[in-house]
């Protein structure tokens, strides 16, 4: 029997994904993406889920970027192809209407930097090393590495690796604004677990609506932006849980959010 590509563990109603290829360095092949893309659509649809966390098998990678063997052979089509299919799958994750958060135990380069900034948090073993290495093979990113690298660390940084093409330390990717937090190694998985846990008993249809604006918001005018964050703020007052939590507010007690 054929090992999963990706494990799948449920901790309360946080999902813990885990990209299992330790002996390839957890690299994304096309079967990869496709599991990854069917796990994201899964989480987003089941309710007793309410944050995600993706990390990669083994201390040393996180992903350690896409497949080259698989991709040594491609044609110009087929390569597009691929770049598609991991762009496709990447911005399923960007969308998601639940928090995600990347926890990069070991090296996140190519594509495996491209998964990390498709989700919505970055937390990072302080031995991590992260970049796009694609120009040592003669490529260039393929899966959003231009565009979100762009976007997280401005043009100089994105400029510098890709064109130079070297990985960079965890506190330096912190300092260009790549990573949200970097922790020690040793307590990466409960650092990001105690996030993930906060972020799940909160409201899930503010959080969903937190996640809209920004993504949407990033993409457009200020005026477009601010009228959609309006949009949305209004709707959270057909919410029970903007009930509760403005009730619980000035009673003085913890909020108890159902999602509705």
């Amino acid at each position: 029997m054929t090992d999963p590509v990706l494990l799948a563990d449920d901790r309360g109603a946080v999902r813990v994904l885990t990209v299992h290829r330790p002996d390839k360095l957890n690299a994304l092949n096309a079967a990869t993406l496709d599991a990854l893309h069917a796990a994201f659509d899964t989480a987003a649809s089941d309710p007793a889920v309410r944050a995600v966390v993706l990390t990669g098998s083994g201390a040393k990678a996180f992903v350690a970027g896409a497949d080259i063997a698989e991709m040594n052979t491609l044609t110009p089509v087929e390569g597009r192809d691929f770049s598609l299919r991991g762009q496709k799958m990447m911005r399923r994750i960007e969308k998601m209407p639940k928090p995600v958060i990347a926890m990069v135990n070991g090296f996140a380069l190519g594509g495996g930097l491209e998964l990390a900034m498709s989700c919505h948090l970055r937390i990072a073993a302080d031995t991590a090393k992260v970049g796009q290495p694609e120009i040592n093979l003669g490529l260039i990113p393929g899966f959003g590495g231009t565009q979100r690298l762009l976007r997280l660390a401005g043009r100089a940084a994105t400029l510098e690796l890709c064109l130079a093409g070297a990985p960079i330390d965890a506190a330096r990717a912190q300092q260009l604004g790549i990573l949200n937090r970097v922790v020690p190694a040793a307590d990466l998985e409960a650092e990001t677990m105690k996030l993930a846990e906060q972020l799940a008993s909160a409201a899930p249809l503010a959080l969903r609506g937190i996640l809209d604006c920004i993504t949407v918001g990033g993409e457009c005018g200020i005026e477009e932006g601010l009228e959609y964050e309006s949009a949305q703020f209004g709707l959270m007052f057909a919410t029970q849980d903007m009930r509760e939590g403005t009730s619980a507010f000035l009673e003085r007690r913890k909020p108890a959010f159902s999602g509705r």
